[in-house]
């Protein structure tokens, strides 16, 4: 008959991996399924944070008392032989209802411990009262004999009040593994984001485990590392993880044509190992290049895995624009730029002749977006051209491809210009993105359609507007209020909206804009010559 308190088959995916015997290394635990998990697992519960809770009450009177000894979930039981019924990690519960009478004089207790044992339980706790009155002597001694945790029950406690309370340290120790977990994730992002991205997120990787973290390369060799290498006794730790790296290491095809060689087998995405107490963990970057990140640390808790994949994604992604023919390109055009190259000589490296600059900030106020976030929307807009500085995010997209409006953020857009003209629509993206922010439109493109102003030569039209705007030029603030104020028709509102400032601080500024100008800003006429004139200024 089941155990009607035995767990459920889907906590059985939480039991513990089985371990090599002492002094000899464990066969690789691998995995052939990508990605990473989205949570880390929940962790175990230390058995002395059980002891410590005074509700409890609880006392350990048999077996070791390694501070190490976790559960991972209590279950009750008062089957003869639990074995069938155990997952392994289980604090197990009892009021020895099963203990027949004579059971003190025979091997009885020897028997229900060594098979607690074999099924991997970690603790046995005995409930006294209402069946019991004392712990058996017989079960003391058989605990000690086999080095099993034996916990005496208080008839106060309750077998589900102890069961409650692991739940609870549980909860508290899944959230710190989370909290752990998410900080780690952010500090390994913004070290990717890092002049020297790789050897800044192995850094960060090493710190986070408290170990070592290793790069290689295609051909196996040590590319990067950091941290400190915990040595195994008898094994060099660095040579055991350069050898769990080759297990996830894309083997090379046959270079001979002469029989076709046999279908290889799936090469896993990580693996793990264990040497001498030192926890290795091996994991293949996303490439295809080869490359593999080694991770080695005096212990494994439960948000390590999920650490080192994040990390392990970040190296994918910089590798891959390591070898990527488009990310050397861009390199050369930097290193170009800042040789003294004029725009329009870098640009075919860049793969485009006309461009478009975007402006953008998020849609809900806030911190600025970080090198993350700006990633992203360059690759929604097809660029991976961006500058996250500052509170406004910049990408260079490529003129055939129309910048489209993105969820979650407010862009402007210049029109598309050749690249000797990148600056003019840099200031053309902003005064959109401006209107696009006072509107609360998505997306607001700067327009390109030809006007009146097209009849009048350009040189003509600036001299005109310096002349015009004189008396304001030496102040910015007071030409920007006035170009986005008409930009706006006068709406008070808009203009603070789009400028970041109150709507008085506006209408001082356009009040003395007329006065210095000494025009009536009121008259269409009057403002149609200033809009011409900030246009062409």
């Amino acid at each position: 008959m089941p155990d009607p308190s035995a767990p459920s088959a889907s906590s059985a995916s939480s039991a513990p991996k089985t371990t090599a015997a002492p002094g000899t290394p464990a066969a690789p635990k691998t995995s052939a399924a990508p990605g990473t998990p989205a949570v880390p697992p929940t962790p175990p519960v230390p058995l002395a944070a059980l002891l410590a809770r005074e509700d409890l009450a609880l006392r350990q009177i048999a077996g070791p008392t390694d501070r190490d000894t976790v559960i991972h979930w209590a279950h009750t039981s008062e089957m003869a032989d639990p074995y069938p019924y155990l997952l392994g990690g289980e604090l197990l519960l009892s009021a020895g209802v099963h203990i027949p009478e004579a059971a003190g004089s025979g091997t009885y207790f020897e028997d229900y411990v060594s098979r607690i044992v074999a099924a991997g339980g970690a603790a046995l706790g005995f409930g006294l009262a209402p069946v019991h009155d004392t712990v058996p002597r017989a079960l003391v001694a058989a605990c000690d004999a086999y080095e099993l945790p034996l916990l005496e029950v208080p008839p106060q406690t309750t077998f589900s009040g102890v069961a409650r309370a692991v739940w609870q340290l549980m909860a508290q120790a899944r959230l710190a593994e989370l909290r752990r977990v998410t900080e780690a994730q952010r500090s390994l992002a913004a070290a990717a984001a890092r002049p020297d991205p790789v050897p800044s997120v192995l850094r960060q990787l090493a710190q986070r485990v408290g170990g070592w973290a290793a790069l290689y390369g295609p051909d196996g060799a040590e590319l990067a590392r950091a941290g400190r290498i915990p040595e195994a006794p008898d094994t060099p730790t660095a040579q055991a993880l350069a050898e769990l790296a080759a297990v996830v290491r894309p083997s090379e095809p046959s270079a001979s044509p002469a029989s076709p060689a046999p279908a290889p087998s799936p090469t896993p995405s990580s693996a793990t190992d264990s040497v001498g107490g030192v926890h290795l963990a091996a994991y293949a970057l996303g490439t295809g290049q080869g490359f593999v990140l080694g991770v080695a640390s005096a212990r494994r808790d439960s948000g390590d895995h999920t650490i080192a994949s994040v990390a392990a994604v970040l190296l994918s992604l910089l590798t891959g624009e390591h070898q990527s023919g488009s990310g050397a390109a861009r390199s050369a055009a930097l290193v170009r730029l800042l040789l003294g190259a004029a725009p329009e000589a870098v640009a075919p490296l860049l793969g485009g002749e006309r461009w478009v600059v975007v402006h953008a900030r998020p849609v809900a106020d806030g911190p600025a977006p970080d090198a993350v976030a700006a990633s992203a929307l360059g690759a929604a807009l097809g660029s991976a051209l961006v500058d996250a500085g500052g509170d406004v995010v910049r990408v260079l997209v490529p003129g055939d491809r129309a910048p489209a409006a993105q969820s979650g953020w407010t862009l402007g857009a210049s029109v598309a210009v050749a690249p000797h003209e990148w600056a003019a629509a840099d200031t053309q993206a902003a005064r959109a993105l401006a209107r696009a922010r006072a509107t609360r439109s998505p997306l607001v493109r700067h327009g390109e359609r030809p006007g009146l102003t097209d009849l009048v030569a350009p040189a003509d039209a600036a001299a005109h507007a310096r002349t015009l705007l004189a008396p304001v030029a030496d102040t910015p603030a007071l030409t920007e209020t006035l170009r986005t104020w008409l930009s706006l028709h006068g709406s008070w509102d808009r203009t603070a909206v789009a400028l970041s400032v109150h709507r008085n601080t506006v209408r001082q500024r356009i009040t003395r804009c007329a006065a210095l100008l000494g025009a009536d800003l009121d008259d269409p006429d009057v403002r149609m010559e200033l809009w011409f004139a900030l246009r062409h200024g």
